[in-house]
């Protein structure tokens, strides 16, 4: 009854923490590719080859479902694997449209006409590879209309916090912010398009400013895992242990995940 979560590195580790929570008795396997992040750095086909193989090794895990809790690869995969590759009786969901269900008040059933919405002036922070791709303001534009959305590509962000440099990583943050902020002087929302960045989200909103929204995912998609897992119960694969897996060296990976979520965290060699 696993489900999978899968990330480039460390950074999904904040959606399997929300999950969790939120669903406790799920079984859950999580999946780093350690040994190729960051991925916000690579092209499409690139992202695309690494995540099919990625999420096979969840499949084979005895997860049905799987969640990318990578945005660069639901920005960059996952469509076309959903359309050309995932099995009839697998499922891949990706993080973005928990986020724009949020942003727009809308659920993602809701298929009429793309309408306006409150939030006119958005702020999208994101790897590079997510705001080349412009994933996210293509599945804004099917919910909505008239919303300026101004994006930030935050190279930096993940090495450092992969390497646990905080120091580092809130000072890039801080320019980061600074740089779209010449853009957009009074964003009224802030994506956080990176399931890395929550672990920086005080940043964020000290850098922005106590009137800007800052919207962080893993909340968001854990509540709708639980709310999709209600409507497709079949979706809950045959798997029954949690377990952490990665591409990379299971030893320091394991410390830099104990780390990162601040309890002990062993991963395995995937």
């Amino acid at each position: 009854m696993a489900v999978g979560i899968f990330d480039s590195g460390l950074g999904g580790l904040t959606v399997l923490d929300a999950v969790h929570e939120r669903l406790p008795d799920l079984p859950l396997v999580y999946l780093g590719d350690n040994a190729h992040a960051p991925y916000g750095v690579r092209d499409a086909d690139d992202v695309y080859d690494l995540t099919t193989k990625a999420v096979d090794r969840l499949f084979q895990a005895g997860c049905d479902l799987v969640i990318l809790a990578c945005n660069t690869a639901s920005a960059a995969a996952l469509r076309r694997m959903q359309e050309s590759w995932v099995p009839a009786d697998k499922r891949v969901l990706g993080v973005f449209v928990p986020l724009i269900e949020a942003l727009t008040e809308r659920q993602w059933g809701d298929n009429s006409p793309p309408r306006e919405v409150a939030v006119k002036h958005v702020a999208l922070f994101a790897t590079p590879a997510t705001v080349s791709s412009r994933a996210f303001q293509r599945e804004l534009a099917f919910r909505a209309i008239g919303v300026d959305v101004e994006a930030q590509a935050c190279g930096g962000v993940v090495d450092a916090i992969e390497e646990g440099d905080m120091i580092l990583a809130e000072a890039l943050v801080r320019s980061h912010v600074d740089a779209l902020s010449r853009k957009m002087p009074e964003p009224e929302a802030a994506i956080l398009g990176c399931t890395h960045y929550p672990l920086m989200q005080d940043t964020f909103q000290d850098a922005l400013g106590p009137n800007v929204a800052v919207y962080s995912q893993a909340n968001l998609v854990a509540e709708s895992l639980a709310d999709y897992l209600i409507r497709h119960p079949k979706m809950v694969g045959p798997g029954e242990v949690s377990k952490f897996l990665t591409t990379g060296d299971p030893k320091r990976v394991s410390s830099r995940a104990t780390q990162f979520l601040r309890r002990q965290i062993t991963f395995e060699a995937a």
